[in-house]
């Protein structure tokens, strides 16, 4: 089979992965733009199941940042502890709380640099956020963007910096925040870590790692 282009690989992978996945979307719980930004610092290395299920609990005993800012790490510590990472996700979602009720007025910026200074944000959670509450386009390269963008050959690396760009210059810039819903769903349900189902996969026609 001849080589295609990563731009014609692109358009390709965008029409499979919307006929296969019509309903994709972030599946974090949204109710408020700042508790889901307190669920995307949880998400790190856990399953948004278990991350929807412990900010319950934690948003029913502080309702508000003020309330998240005013606890102790120890009081926060034992209802995310769940989530795991304990002691890191603490701090984040402490020093977030403080920065909305002490410097942001209570409204998140909307910029990944400023969002970044928060201990323990980093540049896909910071993606999140402006892309789900903002709608800002940006792409998010979890551990399933960046397995499955580097299968089907829209990328050649696994540092998520790089597959960000790779994604950037072959994507339109609004696709970029459903690009990354739908690479989840893909890894999800078809491009596991292990055991691939590539013979069920709706990409399987054109993606580089099963022809």
């Amino acid at each position: 089979m001849p080589k295609i282009s990563r731009s014609k690989l692109a358009e390709q992978t965008w029409n499979a992965l919307n006929e296969a996945f019509p309903d994709s979307a972030c599946s974090l719980d949204f109710d408020l733009p700042e508790r889901l930004a307190v669920r995307g610092i949880l998400s790190a290395q856990c399953t948004d199941k278990r991350v929807n299920l412990t900010s319950k609990e934690l948003f029913e005993k502080y309702p508000d940042m003020r309330s998240v800012a005013d606890a102790s790490d120890e009081e926060i510590a034992a209802v995310i502890k769940p989530c795991g990472l304990t002691a890191s996700k603490t701090a984040s979602v402490k020093d977030f709380a403080s920065r909305m009720v002490n410097e942001w007025g209570g409204v998140i910026p909307n910029d990944v640099d400023e969002l970044m200074k928060v201990r323990g944000i980093g540049r896909k959670i910071a993606n999140l956020i402006v892309g789900e509450i903002y709608r800002t386009p940006a792409v998010v390269v979890d551990t399933h963007c960046k397995r499955v963008m580097k299968r089907i050959g829209i990328t050649d690396s696994d540092e998520p910096a790089k597959v960000e760009k790779d994604i950037m210059k072959v994507f339109e810039e609004d696709k970029w925040i459903a690009i990354g819903h739908l690479s989840v769903d893909l890894g999800r349900t078809y491009c596991k870590a292990q055991s691939p189902d590539c013979w069920a996969c709706p990409l399987s026609d054109f993606c580089r790692r099963r022809i």
